[in-house]
């Protein structure tokens, strides 16, 4: 079986400054599955595709049957982190772990098997809410004592530092995007273990739970953050909607008051998380989706 890297996955690597780990490690991609399927004694059914822009996963069966995936992301993926993270939930809310023992060698997950063509997004518009909802509040816990996740402000600030040069078609919005992080970051907040990239298409449907979520980029911070990505899901339906920038608001407000989370908070979040994205995918040549995300944050 091939084992070569999804299209989605090569063109997500190029858009970012990529790491000469990271390119060893897409360059050595099939022989990086076939050793890694080799020491967990599973057998390759087929590779999901088109794939993920973050990882290679593969369908596989024990030799007694059991289904279950591999998941293979490059070292700057934090693969340990999103380990750990998974570890923390237990389960709970989350894609199970089945076998961690050779993660240290090769960085790779092997999960339970969940229906990855099944996601929120195959749900109408209110329900997939409702669920992303509920799969939020389970995740949501403590980080545990000595935890080394970075936190909101961190990752921010790294973020931050790009929408500082942004260019000029860009520069009110980021600006403002901007003055709302340093207001929202100016007093600690709530400390808790965030999905850090959570939206409907990252809820799959399982056997154990109806729902379950995956593909983590856990950090740690306060809930608002978390929940700023799911405010703009289904971004093509809400810009082509007539509600428009009102239409946004009360989306914020909804979503706000659902998980009772501050609705300024997370209004200021989603704005920086819009503009931030809108950025990164400008600077990608992606200008369809820039356009998109820089519309949907001037309503807010």
């Amino acid at each position: 079986m091939a084992f070569e890297p999804p299209q989605r996955l090569v063109r997500a690597l190029g858009e970012t400054p990529e790491s000469a780990q990271d390119a060893d490690w897409l360059g050595q991609l099939p022989e990086l599955t076939e050793a890694a399927l080799a020491r967990r004694g599973v057998r390759a059914q087929r590779v999901l595709s088109p794939g993920g822009r973050s990882s290679l996963v593969v369908l596989v069966q024990y030799a007694d049957g059991t289904p279950a995936a591999l998941k293979l992301a490059p070292p700057s993926a934090r693969p340990d982190r999103e380990l750990a993270a998974l570890a923390r939930w237990a389960g709970f809310g989350a894609v199970r772990i089945l076998d961690t023992r050779h993660h240290e060698e090769d960085g790779a997950l092997l999960l339970e098997r969940l229906h990855p063509e099944v996601s929120l997004r195959s749900l109408p518009e209110a329900k997939a809410l409702l669920e992303a909802c509920g799969t939020l509040r389970r995740l949501w816990v403590a980080p545990g004592e000595g935890h080394n996740w970075e936190t909101v402000a961190e990752r921010t600030e790294l973020q931050a530092g790009a929408l500082r040069s942004a260019p000029a078609e860009v520069r009110a919005l980021a600006d403002a995007a901007l003055a709302a992080r340093e207001e929202l970051t100016a007093v600690a907040g709530e400390e808790l273990l965030l999905h850090g990239n959570f939206r409907q298409g990252k809820v799959l449907a399982g056997e154990r739970a109806p729902w379950l979520a995956v593909g983590p980029e856990p950090l740690v911070g306060e809930r608002a953050y978390d929940l700023a990505r799911l405010v703009r899901d289904r971004l093509e339906d809400q810009v082509a909607s007539s509600a428009g920038a009102a239409g946004a608001r009360r989306r914020v407000n909804k979503l706000a008051d659902a998980l009772e989370v501050d609705r300024d908070r997370l209004r200021g979040w989603t704005l920086f998380r819009a503009v931030e994205s809108g950025n990164r995918a400008l600077a990608a040549g992606r200008r369809r989706d820039a356009e998109l995300l820089l519309e949907f944050a001037a309503w807010l």
